[in-house]
C-alpha cells in the first residue's frame, strides 16, 4: 500500500504536469492570436502572455478561498510566484555570455518599477493586517491593487506605443500558419483544461501540508508557486530560443504585476474578512524578498553591465542568493 505522502505527492506532480502541458499550448495559441492581430512582441509578453501564464495563479487563488478556505495557499502562491518569476529571469541569464539586462531595452525598467510599487503596497497592507481600511468584507487595498495594475498597463501601453514609433521595425514580430479562428478556438479549449487542473492544486497542497507537517504558507510559496509558474518558465525559454528577449522579460515582469492584482481579486472573493489579515506573517518575508529581487533587476537594467565574471551576471547572482536565503528562512520556520 502506498504511503499518504507518496500518493499526495504523485497527485501534485500530475496536476503540475497538466498545468505545464495546457499552459504551453495556451501560450502558443495566445501568441498566434497576438501575431494575427498585429501586436508587438513586448506588448504580447507584457499583456497577453503574462495574463495567460498567470491564469493558474488566478484560478488557484480563487479556489483556495472559495472552495478550500486556505488563504495562506492563495497568498503564498501569488507572492511566491513573483519570487519564482524573478528567479526565472536569473536562470535565463545563463544562456549567453553577455548579461541579459544589457541585451533587452531599458523600457522594462518601467514595468519592473510598477511591479516594485505594487509589491510595496502589498507589503504595507500585509503589515496593517486587520487594521487596514475595509469596504464591507474586503480591504480597500484590494481596489488599490486593481487600480494600480490598470494604471500600470495603461502607462506602459502609451510608453511602448511611443517607443515602437521610433523604431524602423519590430524585429520580434513572427509569422504563424494558424488562422485567427483556429487560434481562438484552441485558446478557449486549453484555457478550460488549465482551469480544471489549477483548481485542484489548493486541495492537494492542503493534503500535502497535512501529511508532511509543513505550514500552508511554505507549501504555497514553494510547491504551488513553482507549479503554477511553470508556464512562465516554458514561455520565457521558448521566447529566448527564437531570439525574442524582450518578450521573455516582459512576460515575467507583467506576470508579477498581475499576481498582485490576483491577490486583490482573491480578497474580493474571500468573504470572511480581509485576506491579508488572515494569512501568516511569514508572507511579509516573501514580499520583502520579491521587492529586493525586483530592485536588483532595476539596477541591472539601468547599469547594463557589459560582461560577466561567472556564468551569471552580478544581478542574477544577487537575485538567486536572495531567493535561496528566503527559502531557507521559510523552511526553518516550518
Amino acid at each position: 500500500m502506498l504511503s499518504p505522502v507518496l500518493v499526495v505527492t504523485s497527485q501534485f506532480l500530475v496536476c503540475s504536469l497538466a498545468i505545464l502541458w495546457t499552459g504551453v499550448r495556451l501560450t502558443r495559441y495566445g501568441d498566434a492570436i497576438a501575431v494575427k492581430t498585429g501586436l508587438g512582441g513586448t506588448w504580447v509578453g507584457l499583456i497577453l502572455l503574462a495574463t495567460v501564464t498567470s491564469l493558474p495563479e488566478l484560478v488557484t487563488g480563487a479556489s483556495s478561498v472559495l472552495l478550500f478556505d486556505v488563504p495562506d495557499i492563495a497568498a503564498g502562491d501569488a507572492i511566491g510566484s513573483c519570487m519564482f518569476n524573478l528567479m526565472v529571469l536569473a536562470m535565463l541569464d545563463v544562456r549567453d555570455p553577455i548579461p541579459l539586462s544589457a541585451r533587452v531595452h531599458q523600457g522594462h525598467v518601467l514595468s519592473a518599477a510598477f511591479g516594485l510599487g505594487l509589491l510595496g503596497l502589498l507589503l504595507m497592507a500585509t503589515l496593517a493586517g486587520a487594521r487596514a481600511p475595509m469596504i464591507g468584507w474586503f480591504g480597500l487595498h484590494s481596489l488599490v491593487f486593481l487600480a494600480g495594475y490598470g494604471l500600470a498597463i495603461r502607462t506602459i501601453f502609451v510608453f511602448e506605443r511611443t517607443r515602437l514609433t521610433q523604431l524602423p521595425a519590430d524585429s520580434e514580430v513572427r509569422q504563424t500558419p494558424m488562422t485567427l479562428r483556429r487560434a481562438v478556438t484552441l485558446y478557449i479549449v486549453s484555457a478550460s483544461a488549465l482551469v480544471a487542473a489549477a483548481s485542484l492544486l489548493p486541495g492537494i497542497a492542503e493534503q500535502l501540508a497535512g501529511v508532511t507537517g509543513l505550514q500552508h504558507s511554505f507549501v504555497g510559496t514553494l510547491f504551488v508557486a513553482a507549479s503554477t509558474s511553470l508556464p512562465e518558465v516554458v514561455v520565457s525559454m521558448a521566447a529566448m530560443r527564437i531570439g525574442a528577449l524582450d518578450m521573455a522579460v516582459a512576460n515575467l515582469f507583467g506576470s508579477n504585476m498581475f499576481n498582485v492584482a490576483v491577490l486583490g481579486i482573491d480578497d474580493l472573493l474571500y468573504t470572511r474578512g480581509s485576506l491579508l489579515a488572515a494569512v501568516s506573517p511569514t508572507h511579509m518575508v516573501t514580499a520583502s524578498a520579491a521587492i529586493t529581487m525586483t530592485g536588483i533587476a532595476v539596477i541591472g537594467l539601468t547599469f547594463r553591465a557589459g560582461r560577466k565574471r561567472f556564468r551569471l551576471s552580478w544581478d542574477s547572482l544577487a537575485m538567486a542568493l536572495v531567493y535561496a536565503i528566503t527559502m531557507w528562512l521559510l523552511a526553518s520556520w516550518t
